[in-house]
């Protein structure tokens, strides 16, 4: 059954609907087919039947069938807090997620956030300068480097962390990706901490995904000049980050 998950994720790239509509239409596996993709990978892989598939995202909606990976999966098996914000970030908001993150390996937690420019790519930085780990989960295929301005992260996390996606190879991202990917990105977090944020944006999305899954989300507040977004959920109930040592 495995192989039959990982033909279907193949054929289908990563695409969670059809592969869905696939395994319901009963639609026969080319092993030919699959041989020669499998060939091909250069990742490794696990299967939402598969002994190694992070057990936190078998309790969400929709978990990946398939999940491609470089490095550490057995990140997944510790305490992770996720990390998210906004691309275009601030130097408050920069230094917030460099600090936050760095303090949380200090705790042994790992980071885990999405790569993008901005706070995504400053939290996995705060904790891979402090000697931690973190887990990178992707909006494109798994060989797909994207922005390009994060190569050198994108390759120190393959090498000595844990990389994820659930498209294959070099698949090129999409605008529905990235929302896609963000429920990984609250999956594998026992809190989401939303550091800077616009009102409506991907990081929105990620802390309904979190509140869907019943996780704590946790504001770092904003300045009164800067988006509003962490100030407004902050207002609906979300907890204020005021010292990281309150997380623990």
């Amino acid at each position: 059954m495995e192989n039959v998950l990982l033909y279907f994720a193949l054929k289908y790239q990563g695409d969670f609907n059809l592969i869905y509509q696939a395994i319901v239409n009963k639609e026969k596996v080319n092993h030919e087919q699959l041989l020669e993709w499998k060939g091909r990978l250069k990742c490794s892989y696990t299967t939402m039947i598969s002994e190694d598939y992070p057990a936190m995202l078998k309790e969400i909606s929709a978990p990946p069938f398939v999940l491609f990976y470089y490095g550490d999966l057995s990140l997944c098996t510790k305490e992770c807090i996720a990390m998210v914000g906004m691309r275009e970030a601030s130097t408050y908001g920069r230094q917030s997620a460099i600090h936050i993150a760095s303090e949380l390996t200090k705790h042994e937690k790992v980071i885990v956030s999405g790569m993008a420019k901005g706070i995504d790519a400053y939290s996995h930085i705060g904790a891979i300068q402090q000697g931690g780990k973190t887990i990178a989960i992707l909006g494109c295929g798994i060989d797909y480097c994207y922005p390009k301005q994060n190569k050198e992260l994108y390759e120190q996390i393959k090498k000595n962390h844990l990389l994820i996606s659930e498209y294959p190879n070099d698949l090129a991202p999409q605008k529905d990706f990235f929302k896609r990917r963000n429920r990984i990105v609250a999956g594998l977090a026992k809190k989401l901490i939303v550091v800077e944020a616009k009102q409506r944006s991907g990081s929105m999305i990620s802390v309904g995904y979190a509140l869907e899954q019943g996780k704590d989300v946790i504001c770092v507040p904003g300045r009164l000049h800067d988006h509003i977004g962490c100030n407004y959920l902050i207002s609906q109930g979300a907890e204020i980050l005021v010292r990281v040592e309150d997380l623990f």
